[in-house]
């Protein structure tokens, strides 16, 4: 059998010296989370599981789709005698959903949440050549504020919820790295300098050591630069590019640099090195226009939520995400709203060779405690923490044209400061802090907590097109269609203050083929969707062109966002099925979506 997921991870700071260690593991399920207690950690585990694969999937081998409390994984593996004078780190690119590690006996790290990478330096307990047993407990429990996405916290499937993930479920891997080495650059594009900004890191500034960036394209090196690393703890390059080769990123040209980085000692040594890439492109806010490198581009988005029916978050191979966007791009969609998940890293890089954008979203979803009243979403101040996790790991992507840290927050407004009011304005002005090239929407729909938020948007899933283009027109005269709670309809955002608006979920007409020809209607535990089910395929390309046409015809809407790519489980609204197969006329959709938005023309 071929390794899982065996390809790099990593792919936009590449390393030579690397060892994928996904594959069999020992595993155990340790439902009341005793098992540091009763030893677990000391001995053989007694089940087998295929990693990076979730206990729930069929992948992994183990299919259990009970409430995980606790799982441990254990395995032994030989850290390269070539890495000789060098230290191995070891790589987890997410875990669902408290962490701890253990290498040889010595705890090396832990980690909350299950979307973001993390990692440990090995050199103090396992040296090249040496075997190393990695124990691994990760805690999922389903009570409470947890960031959790789309995952179920009932036991079954549910409306939007789907089954849940535990532990491990991308890739594990080690790396070899020098005593003193480069960390992940941030890559800042600059359209209007022709240029890219770069800050390395360094894990030690060494008296007169130098960084070395290097930037390439198809034709050799196109400009160089270099900067001493002793002086600050992330070293600032600036790579000017010379007038005739300067090329933008954007959807009908996805061009890509290439960026090499090297770590130079005072004698003139490369002691290391790294390969990455960069986009050149721009991303600005003219009035109610979102602008890619200072031009019009309405932004026909997908709701991408990310599962499969075999490996649910994970995906099953690297192909796969390549072709969900190929599929995205063929029904005429030209980018994603990454929806309540923070995609493996993989996705984006793929993203940014086809040219696809990308909204990157947190799973905030499980801030739910319970009926307690206005006040029953309660984020905590870890999902700050993780989500800026998110953010840097993501920043250098150019495909990322919109940052959307929360998602449907609801909470009515009334004299009281909330803990929801806290964190979407800590979420917010973090995003902002750490990231001032991209716009930020505070939370897609429901509740706008914060004021100068970048951007405003609403989902509307009226089905019937004449009045869905009839709530949605409103956007021209000043008075945007917005989501309202109950409770006497008090508001549950600040009022719109002009900021570029899009209707962020539209759609999700309800249709699956099998079962309208068995005269089936109405909602059950196995299908579900948003309003009246069509009563043929017809009638879906009839109210699915009514509902595009009412958004491309609005010059002030900069986009829309159609749920959804794919039906997920029991969810059937998708433009393909959950096994991507085809379930509609997917040419047909493409011809009813790309036509000129009014928000394009001149």
């Amino acid at each position: 059998m071929s390794q899982p997921r065996a390809e790099y991870p990593r792919p936009q700071f590449v390393r030579a010296e690397w060892v994928n260690l996904n594959g069999e593991w020992q595993f155990e399920v340790d439902r009341s989370d005793s098992g540091l207690e009763r030893g677990v950690r000391e001995r053989d585990l007694a089940q087998r599981i295929t990693v990076p694969f979730a206990p729930e999937t069929q992948l992994s081998g183990i299919e259990n789709v009970d409430f995980l409390e606790a799982v441990w994984y254990r395995t032994t593996v030989t850290i390269p005698a070539e890495w000789s004078g060098k230290d191995a780190v070891l790589h987890f690119q997410a875990v669902d959903h408290d962490a701890t590690v253990w290498v040889n006996g010595v705890e090396v790290v832990r980690h909350r949440g299950g979307f973001t990478p993390f990692s440990a330096n090995l050199s103090k307990v396992a040296q090249p050549g040496e075997e190393a047993t990695i124990v691994v407990r990760a805690r999922d429990t389903h009570k409470g504020p947890q960031a959790r996405g789309k995952q179920s916290q009932l036991y079954f499937n549910h409306s939007c919820l789907y089954t849940r993930t535990t532990g491990i479920w991308q890739t594990v891997w080690l790396e070899a790295v020098p005593a003193v080495h480069l960390g992940r650059p941030r890559i800042t594009p600059d359209v209007a300098g022709s240029s890219f900004h770069l800050e390395v890191p360094v894990s030690a500034n060494k008296p007169d050591w130098k960084i070395r960036a290097t930037l390439k394209d198809s034709d050799g090196e196109v400009t160089r630069a270099e900067v001493r690393a002793d002086l600050d703890l992330a070293p600032r390059l600036t790579l000017q590019i010379p007038a005739g080769r300067v090329r933008l990123w954007d959807t009908t040209d996805p061009h890509l640099y290439d960026v090499l980085l090297e770590l130079i000692d005072a004698d003139g040594n490369v002691v290391d090195t790294a390969d990455s890439y960069a986009g050149l492109r721009s991303v600005s806010i003219n009035g109610k226009a979102i602008l890619i490198n200072g031009r019009h581009v309405f932004q026909r988005l997908v709701l991408d939520q990310g599962y499969w029916p075999e490996s649910l978050m994970t995906a099953p191979s690297n192909e796969a995400l390549v072709r969900d966007i190929e599929l995205s791009i063929a029904a005429g969609f030209n980018g994603a709203r990454l929806h309540q998940k923070v995609f493996e890293e993989r996705f984006l890089y793929h993203a940014d060779r086809l040219g696809y954008l990308v909204w990157g979203e947190f799973g905030d979803w499980g801030s739910g405690v319970g009926d307690t009243g206005n006040d029953n979403q309660q984020p905590t101040a870890s999902y700050v923490a993780q989500w800026l996790e998110a953010v840097e790991r993501d920043y250098s992507h150019p495909s990322i044209i919109g940052w959307c840290p929360l998602n449907e927050t609801h909470q009515l407004l009334h004299d009281r400061i909330t803990q929801l009011d806290d964190v979407t304005r800590a979420m917010f002005l973090a995003t902002k802090a750490a990231d001032t090239t991209r716009p930020v929407l505070d939370a897609s729909g429901y509740s706008h907590r914060v004021p100068e938020t970048d951007v405003w948007d609403s989902h509307n899933y009226e089905q019937d097109p004449t009045e869905f283009a009839k709530q949605m027109a409103d956007l021209v005269g000043e008075k945007p269609y917005g989501n309202v709670g109950g409770h006497g309809g008090r508001p549950i955002s600040q009022p719109y203050a002009g900021q570029p608006y899009f209707c962020s979920e539209f759609g999700g007409i309800w249709w699956n083929a099998e079962a309208a020809a068995a005269g089936k209607s109405g909602r059950s535990e196995d299908s579900w969707g948003y309003g009246q089910r069509v009563a043929d395929e017809e009638e879906f390309y009839t109210r699915f062109a009514g509902l595009v046409d009412a958004l491309l015809d609005n010059p002030l809407m900069f986009g829309y966002c159609y749920t959804q790519l794919t039906d997920v489980f029991q969810e059937e609204n998708g433009i393909y099925r959950f096994d991507r197969s085809s379930k509609l006329d997917v040419p047909r959709i493409q011809k009813i979506q790309v036509r000129q938005a009014a928000y394009e023309r001149d």
